[in-house]
């Protein structure tokens, strides 16, 4: 990726999950290369710190605390992203949970209604909120991370493999609706990547590993700053005639 195709200089940028691993890492990736961003997660401890690295770097950031699951708290990050900087741009919907992958009839209520709520409803409500500021605007981009579970079958607990499923299809279903209004939606079908979610995985099942490289022509974990490269090139003008696709990020896994 040319130098140019890498800038996003005054872009603003919403990003969810962003208090540490894919979109933490999406974070100082999208700030250092001129993008004003907007950063929601859960826990604001690590959200404040993420801003003041990224404020002592020379870029410009806000933390807004709250809850994919909250309609209420995306709306106040993305008014958040109008009063401080003026638009949304662009946006990175990553928040994500994952349970121990456990037999479908064995698996829990509270585990499903736990997967589907943060990433089928966290898509659903920050993209409701961020098209509707994106229209005032002309347009962006919005990337949705999904996984190469929301294409294939790959041994996880059904009920992330459902919800990744149904992120894709409703970054289809957007993409199809506002393609003629200037908003492009994209998804990454991201394979395992050593965040922290994944090392709590690792911890909980020794050597689960060398399940999730069954299938990977690349025998290793992702780097979350790869992942985060991938959702600016879709954010950016580089990918101007890219629309509702899913984009493999992982190592190969899709490709088998």
């Amino acid at each position: 990726m040319t130098e140019n195709a890498r800038n996003m200089d005054g872009r603003v940028v919403m990003i969810t999950g962003a208090s540490s691993g894919i979109g933490a890492a999406a974070a100082r990736l999208f700030a250092a290369h001129g993008a004003p961003v907007v950063l929601m997660a859960r826990r604001q401890q690590q959200l404040d710190a993420l801003v003041g690295e990224i404020e002592k770097a020379g870029g410009q950031a806000a933390a807004v605390p709250g809850d994919v699951r909250r309609g209420e708290d995306v709306e106040r990050a993305v008014e958040t992203a109008l009063e401080r900087f003026g638009r949304l741009d662009a946006a990175f919907n990553n928040a994500g949970h994952a349970t121990l992958g456990q037999d479908l009839h064995e698996t829990p209520d509270d585990d499903f209604d736990a997967v589907i709520d943060v990433n089928v409803r966290g898509v659903w409500n920050c993209m409701r909120h961020q098209i509707r500021a994106m229209l005032r605007t002309g347009g962006g981009s919005i990337v949705n991370t999904a996984s190469t579970a929301g294409l294939i079958a790959t041994g996880v607990g059904a009920p992330y493999v459902a919800a990744k499923h149904a992120v894709i299809g409703l970054t289809k279903a957007a993409a199809s609706e506002y393609g003629t209004r200037g908003i492009r939606v994209n998804a990454l079908a991201v394979g395992s990547t050593l965040t922290e979610m994944m090392e709590s995985v690792i911890d909980r099942a020794p050597g689960i590993e060398k399940k999730f490289f069954a299938r990977a022509i690349q025998q290793r974990f992702a780097d979350p700053a790869e992942v985060a490269e991938a959702a600016m090139w879709l954010c950016g003008d580089a990918s101007s005639f890219v629309t509702g696709a899913t984009v493999p990020v992982d190592g190969g896994v899709l490709a088998v």
